[in-house]
């Protein structure tokens, strides 16, 4: 069905797609190829929220090439009109012959009828092409045109040995300064990092992206602080950041000081453990958040796995040995038997300097 050209072009589309990591969000990353046989005549990719989408920045490079042409999407084409016009209408004013997608929008909007308005007009259509990895690529938004939830990624840092910190509560660094700078990467893929009370008051972290190249330092992923209570200092440093600071709670206490200084207090129901995290999420998938990084102590940690939340396991490990007696990873329940544990899949692993980050995801059946 696919020649080895479609396979190379869409290859390019998904490549161009990725450059939009950092910026693209909310909306998903997209690339586009315009070609002709076995050379390629127009490309382009989504930046960001209201600039123009990977199909219309591609005709735009094609120009009059376009026409008779086929176009190579990592998405299909929005056939509804958001903050821009649909993409499908401009494929078909643009008169290429073909479009080849690599997967269907899990957008309720768009949905396949897209590529049913590309029909419609006369337009050879396919679809599935490299899907595995278009899919991949926006795994976070995918989610969260299905559940309404953001994909959540838990981020920790630790020895061999799994110590996070020593009793003291020393911790800087135990990472050196490669796996301390990927992290700022990840956090700038990120549309939210949360964190709990306990991190705040412990470490006052700034919780904003610093040193990735090419990003704008005033836009900042949502500062999101579970806090059932309302403990957070007013002089904690994330405050007197650039972008939006949301503090989830579930007190009838207000803190008309931390609204003062640009907090968002945010109520939400409580669990036996605290605030309810399903509803921490809710919120934030309306905010349009596709992808949730969470750098919190082994509590928080240790709730969200243990509410089957965590997507993906970012871990850096340092070849050091803290011992036995430094705060864990993860705050979860002994596990009496070997059919109770929780087992993952190691996507990726490589070493940052002298650290190693291992990438693994959550095998939801225990004994798979």
């Amino acid at each position: 069905m696919f020649s080895v050209n479609d396979t190379r072009h869409m290859a390019r589309a998904l490549r161009l797609a990725a450059r939009g990591r950092y910026t693209a969000h909310p909306n998903p990353m997209v690339g586009c190829v315009i070609a002709r046989d076995d050379a390629a005549v127009g490309e382009g990719w989504h930046v960001r929220t209201g600039a123009g989408h990977a199909e219309v920045l591609a005709l735009e490079s094609a120009g009059d090439a376009a026409a008779g042409a086929t176009a190579y999407v990592s998405l299909e084409p929005c056939s509804h009109y958001g903050r821009t016009p649909p993409c499908a209408d401009t494929l078909i004013e643009a008169g290429v012959a073909r479009v080849v997608a690599a997967m269907v929008d899990p957008n309720p909007k768009v949905g396949g009828s897209g590529l049913d308005k590309l029909r419609a007009a006369g337009i050879e259509v396919a679809s599935g092409l490299l899907e595995a990895e278009a899919r991949e690529l926006n795994r976070a938004f995918i989610k969260r045109m299905q559940t309404g939830r953001p994909y959540v990624q838990l981020k920790v840092a630790a020895s061999i040995d799994g110590g996070t910190a020593m009793q003291s509560g020393e911790s800087q660094w135990i990472t050196g300064p490669e796996a301390r700078a990927d992290v700022q990467r990840q956090r700038a893929a990120a549309g939210a990092i949360l964190t709990g009370v306990g991190t705040v008051i412990a470490d006052d972290p700034r919780l904003t992206v610093r040193g990735v190249d090419g990003l704008d330092p005033d836009r900042q992923p949502i500062r999101a602080v579970v806090d059932s209570d309302l403990r957070t200092p007013i002089g904690v440093q994330m405050l007197g950041e650039p972008g939006e600071t949301r503090i989830y709670h579930c007190t009838d206490s207000g803190r008309d000081d931390l609204a003062e200084r640009g907090a968002e207090l945010v109520a939400v129901d409580d669990s036996p453990s605290g605030v309810d995290l399903g509803a921490v999420l809710d919120d934030l998938g309306k905010r349009e958040v596709n992808l949730v990084m969470v750098e919190a102590g082994a509590t928080l940690a240790g709730s969200l796995i243990n509410g089957a939340h965590v997507d993906e396991f970012v871990i850096y490990q340092a070849p050091q040995l803290l011992g036995s007696e430094t705060r864990p990873m993860f705050g979860t329940p002994n596990r009496m038997r070997l059919d109770q544990r929780v087992n993952l899949d190691i996507i990726d692993a490589r070493k940052l300097g002298k650290d190693l980050r291992i990438i693994a995801r959550p095998l939801r059946n225990a004994m798979d």
